[in-house]
């Protein structure tokens, strides 16, 4: 089992600097940064551009794993991100990997003044979304006219440092995107279940595995073919940094589960995720130097 951590792009980077060096002395595994323009009651900022961010936090680490979670089709198109993936691998040497989901109805469908899309709808873009990324990303050159994207003659030379590409992690908690998610994921990410009550929760949580097994089947790979991760935060009904026992607690039962990894969220001041920060040298002391030892 393996421990990462979300680090919002909402402080400048004297301050966010220090939280992605951190992260890589703690001990955690890997560390993601949402891709959104804005996101919920943080939308007023400050808020910046996720690959800006993991750019600057590749230089300033040597062997974390950096990710977006997630990236959508709300506002980037395949042709273009597939370059800033590019160049995020190549930059990391090899250590990125592309979280990607649908895309929310929020701040990020509406600002570009977008007409709204009905939940089928948002699911068709987003196989459309992650099939021309693949292509690209695999070194196709790739002329393509669909309901949601068009590309002529698109190329991601000179292509990805990991080979054939950098890894998909695709969020996916219902039928349709957990078979996208069995085509095209090294990966799958879930924030769990709907329910508020923290049992029920768990519960839905072990009911979205056996999906996803039935979702890998019907695409002919086997369960294990795949990466598991539980983003904790914000799906779980507590905190998952409101004391190192919680997440103890919640990377035992990931793992029962079958999960691979579990991503927590670094504590803000205040609103979401409000936390304190010394409950991380506990978690590396507690629990990260624990498991690495084993």
């Amino acid at each position: 089992m393996r421990v990462g951590i979300v680090i919002l792009p909402d402080q400048r980077w004297e301050v966010a600097g220090t939280r992605w060096r951190r992260a890589e002395e703690y001990g955690f595994a890997h560390a993601w940064t949402y891709d959104h323009i804005g996101w919920r009651d943080l939308v007023d900022g400050p808020w910046f551009d996720a690959a800006v961010t993991l750019t600057a936090a590749a230089a300033a680490t040597s062997s974390l794993r950096l990710g977006t979670l997630v990236a959508s089709p709300n506002f980037r198109h395949p042709v273009h991100f597939a370059r800033e993936v590019t160049a995020l691998d190549d930059v990391s040497g090899g250590r990125f990997m592309l979280g990607a989901g649908v895309g929310g109805l929020n701040y990020d469908a509406a600002v570009l003044g977008q007409r709204p899309l009905t939940p089928r709808e948002r699911v068709d873009r987003f196989g459309e979304f992650l099939d021309l990324l693949d292509r690209i990303l695999r070194g196709e050159h790739v002329t393509h006219e669909g309901a949601y994207f068009s590309a002529v003659d698109a190329r991601g030379t000179p292509g990805c440092v990991q080979v054939p590409r950098v890894p998909f992690v695709v969020a996916a908690t219902g039928p349709r995107t957990m078979r996208l998610a069995a085509r095209y994921g090294a990966g799958w990410v879930t924030t769990g279940g709907a329910s508020r009550d923290l049992e029920a929760w768990w519960a839905e949580t072990a009911a979205q595995t056996h999906q996803l097994d039935a979702a890998l089947e019907a695409e002919g790979r086997q369960p294990g073919s795949i990466d598991r991760y539980l983003l904790l935060d914000p799906g779980a009904p507590v905190y998952s940094l409101s004391s190192v026992a919680f997440l103890t607690e919640a990377v035992e039962r990931a793992a029962g589960l079958g999960f691979t990894d579990v991503v927590t969220t670094w504590p803000r001041e205040s609103g979401w995720f409000a936390g304190d920060e010394s409950v991380l040298d506990d978690v590396a002391t507690t629990l990260l130097d624990a498991r690495s030892a084993m």
